[in-house]
């Protein structure tokens, strides 16, 4: 298993530290959960339907239509590279380990790339896989740009995926509405932004042939009726989502700020994390780890990925934190 962040229960035991003390900035989910709305009965007493609006609520919601409903974006990472003939797939990296690793494991040929390397291998790639923006850079690649990739690709039957895992802060920079197009698959993420993973849910856009070989490929019943539910309640929610943007924007902005005067300028990031390369990263890690704070380490390169704190505390704690390195180590 790859590593991931959130992996709370594992700091709990390494240092000692009861988690109702811990401040976990590991993960890029929103600390600001959405209201879980009533479960009727009927959700978990049967089996789950798919005629009962989710589908059209997230058609709407990303401005695409048709969409398959997954148990979580990770599911469709999985099983997409099963639905090609091994070839040749280029990744751009660094981004999100499971992009690679899947296709990987499924037999294809891989090639990880710096951005500015696409153009000379476009024409040698039978698939070009785009986390954006990327995780855990937050660099975002703009949608002309993709979509002239994608039109290469396509001409020779080639696919361009693209994982908007962190999009829903920044909608406007989507290219969820020309997922119709040939070729074109577009991976969003419900949990990240409505802040709750736990639920396991995301959805693919792309060809109605393709979600229904996807579909085929994963099972029945691959999300729960009381997920669907849920689902739908908060992508219908339009009030409650400019709520959150305009929130995780103020709160990136703010962690941006308290990293820059700790001497740690963010080398990239987004409006659900910032993002710092120092080859001080394990040393910052341990050090925060040992005060109740987690981070998300990376070791190639060497950085760290700071997810928003939620409250005035938690931002007050990690700036005595920071306090504390800077006289540690001047």
């Amino acid at each position: 298993m790859l590593e991931h962040g959130g992996r709370l229960q594992r700091a709990i035991q390494q240092y000692g530290i009861a988690r109702e003390d811990w401040l976990d900035l590991s993960s890029g989910i929103a600390p600001w959960a959405f209201a879980i709305p009533e479960i009727p009965l009927r959700a978990w007493a049967r089996l789950p339907e798919t005629d009962d609006g989710l589908e059209q609520a997230a058609a709407t919601y990303y401005g695409a239509a048709p969409v398959l409903p997954v148990a979580g974006s990770q599911a469709a990472i999985q099983a997409l590279p099963q639905l090609r003939t091994l070839g040749t797939v280029g990744v751009l990296s660094p981004c999100y380990a499971e992009h690679a690793e899947a296709w990987r494991r499924a037999g294809h040929r891989l090639m990880e790339l710096q951005e500015e390397q696409v153009e000379q291998v476009l024409d040698s790639l039978d698939v070009l896989v785009v986390v954006n923006p990327n995780n855990p850079t937050g660099r975002q690649v703009p949608g002309e740009q993709l979509l002239a990739w994608h039109a290469r690709l396509a001409q020779r039957g080639g696919w361009l995926l693209v994982d908007e895992a962190f999009m829903d802060n920044t909608p406007q920079h989507s290219i969820a509405a020309h997922s119709g197009r040939p070729g074109l698959i577009v991976l969003r993420s419900f949990g990240k932004f409505f802040g709750l993973a736990g639920v396991r849910l995301g959805f693919v856009l792309a060809e109605q042939w393709m979600l229904q070989r996807l579909a085929e490929l994963l099972g029945p019943w691959t999300v729960s009726g009381p997920t669907r539910i849920l689902g739908q309640a908060c992508l219908l929610d339009s009030a409650a989502h400019r709520r959150q943007i305009a929130r995780c924007a103020d709160a990136s902005q703010r962690l941006a700020s308290v990293m820059s005067a700790a001497g740690f300028a963010p080398t990239g990031g987004c409006d659900l994390f910032q993002y710092r390369v120092t080859e001080h990263a394990a040393q910052l890690h341990d050090f925060m780890a040992r005060r109740g704070i987690l981070l998300r380490l990376f070791a190639t390169p060497a950085s760290l990925r700071f997810g928003l704190p939620a409250t005035d505390e938690d931002f007050q704690r990690l700036t005595r934190a920071f306090n504390d390195y800077r006289k540690e180590h001047p």
